[in-house]
């Protein structure tokens, strides 16, 4: 009797915890990518990323949302910036401890042209790693610390998980922390300015995979992104879509 109350224990035991370990399991964001412009199911549905505070879809109507990862800074950064600028598109930033450390005039500028700048973790790790909650905060406390330091202003509590590591303990933890996880429904490999795809290409990517609502991610210092931005925009605006506010995420 006492060796079957043990087991019962046991048994019961893991039963309890065993949530809380899948709850701590690393994932990768993905989605899979459609051709008939539907709009893509991620990794995680809706639902259950609403429930954590997070998003990776906007509203399902002809707009669509610019959002930039920005670890430095060079050249294709800044006409892209003065690309958003002269077609009056708003886009969102998230930026890296280096950036917010060193470009503290061009991210003032950013603010003044409309654009929203958000936390991408002040060192760029892996965050799925990290199961205390304290120190997950920490990191993105160490970003808002120095961008508040280096501009004076506070930055946007919207966070996207470096490479799209994450768990869902991290996303509650986020949510703990007052921000709103962004992932993303639209993107393509644009990240190595070693091995920048063609533009047209890249373009035709691109439109191919646009949907109503779609979060759009590129890197701003891409030469390719540089390139055919405008016409991406301009392409757009002719077919109907407006470009909104990363705000608007957390308003359906």
């Amino acid at each position: 009797m006492k060796r079957l109350k043990i087991s019962i224990f046991v048994i019961l035991t893991f039963s309890f915890l065993f949530p809380l370990c899948a709850e701590a399991k690393s994932e990768n964001w993905y989605f899979v990518p459609t051709s008939d412009h539907s709009r893509p199911q991620g990794v995680l549905d809706e639902i259950t990323l609403a429930s954590l505070n997070s998003c990776y879809i906007g509203k399902d109507e002809k707009v669509v949302y610019l959002t930039f990862d920005i670890g430095y800074i060079n050249e294709n950064v800044i006409a892209i910036k003065d690309i958003l600028k002269k077609q009056k598109v708003p886009a969102a930033f998230f930026i890296l401890g280096h950036v917010a450390k060193t470009e503290s005039t061009l991210l003032k500028e950013m603010v003044t042209d409309g654009h929203t700048i958000c936390n991408h973790t002040y060192s760029h790790k892996d965050m799925s790693k990290i199961k205390d909650e304290t120190t997950f905060l920490n990191e993105l406390a160490r970003l808002e610390q120095e961008y508040k330091k280096t501009t004076g202003y506070d930055i946007s509590k919207y966070y996207r998980p470096p490479a799209g590591q994450f768990s869902k303990e991290n996303l509650q933890f986020a949510k703990n922390g007052g921000y709103t996880t962004v992932f993303w429904s639209v993107a393509y490999a644009d990240w190595d300015n070693n091995r920048q795809p063609n533009e047209k290409v890249a373009l035709a990517k691109l439109m191919g995979r646009l949907h109503n609502g779609a979060v759009i991610l590129l890197h701003p210092t891409s030469k390719t992104n540089a390139a055919i931005l405008e016409t991406f925009i301009q392409n757009l605006k002719a077919d109907g879509y407006r470009f909104g506010d990363v705000h608007e995420l957390t308003m359906k």
